[in-house]
């Protein structure tokens, strides 16, 4: 869908806007100008290449090389040097999340409380019993190294495993909270842009509560009070799609498949640092 002309220059706005926090990243990180703009030039040739092609139809050079305002040579170079696919990028991550997720939902793995319980390691109701019923063909070993790694869980003298955190979020490893940033950013400007771009289909779920001068002795409260409630809704919603997550039936093996889900984040900002944002010091 081409964006109107009076949008625009709000779409600009937006865009610079979002592209500061990502920028004071990228430089934090050590990632010049040029190096962003080669991302960009390689996603930009993606997207056009695969999501702008003509009565269904995958896009051509030409067609890339107009939409996108590049060269032909240069887009030619680009499609020869593809991105990796999500998939790929996604693969760990979504195995260590599903077992964690398993753990804290399957009730053979739950305490007399009804509380995720330490695992022993093998054996009926263990760490391998839950990783192989709910992680595909990973090896349990893989599984458990890299939630180890990631401090997910906790392995006690007497061997046995024990859940550290309900969720795979790592609390080390800058490369998995960048991979994490890339996902769920891109998942929020998608949802945006199926609500202003998908004329006659529902709309897609986003919304956010803000104040705009809390005082600062508040917020360890509404932090402790929206990481309970944001926590207790995301178990909810997990429960509900696991118990949805279900093979096709064999009478229609190739039905259409999706990913779904919901990200919740919290979010603050000291009011002195937007007075400062965008000055030279």
């Amino acid at each position: 869908m081409e964006i109107p002309e009076p949008l625009k220059p709000s779409v600009s706005h937006a865009v610079a806007r979002l592209l500061r926090p990502l920028f004071r990243l990228l430089l934090r990180q050590g990632i010049s100008f040029r190096t962003f703009e080669e991302i960009a030039k390689r996603a930009y040739v993606d997207v056009a290449l695969h999501g702008f092609g003509l009565d269904g139809k995958k896009s051509s050079i030409s067609r890339v090389s107009i939409l996108s305002g590049l060269t032909r040579k240069e887009v030619q170079r680009l499609v020869e040097e593809p991105l990796p696919s999500d998939a790929e990028l996604d693969a760990r991550h979504n195995r260590a999340a599903r077992v964690l997720s398993a753990w804290v939902r399957d009730a053979d793995f739950h305490d007399a409380h009804g509380a995720p319980r330490a695992l022993e390691t093998q054996g009926e109701r263990s760490f391998d019993t839950l990783v192989k019923r709910h992680s595909g063909d990973m090896p349990t070993r893989a599984v458990l190294d890299e939630l180890l790694r990631v401090d997910a869980v906790y392995q006690r003298l007497d061997g046995r495993v024990e859940l550290q955190t309900r969720a795979y979020v790592p609390q080390k490893g800058a490369a998995e909270k960048v991979g994490i940033l890339g996902a769920d950013v891109a998942y929020l400007i998608d949802t945006i842009d199926h609500n202003l771009s998908q004329v006659g289909q529902p709309p897609r779920f986003q919304r956010k509560v803000m104040y705009h001068s809390m005082p600062m002795a508040a917020l360890p409260a509404f932090r402790a009070l929206s990481a309970t409630q944001a926590q207790a809704l995301l178990e909810k919603l997990d429960r509900w799609l696991a118990e949805h997550d279900v093979a096709n039936p064999d009478k229609t093996p190739h039905a259409a498949r999706a990913r779904v889900g919901m990200g919740i984040y919290y979010f603050e900002e000291s009011l002195d640092s937007t007075r400062h944002e965008g000055k030279a010091k």
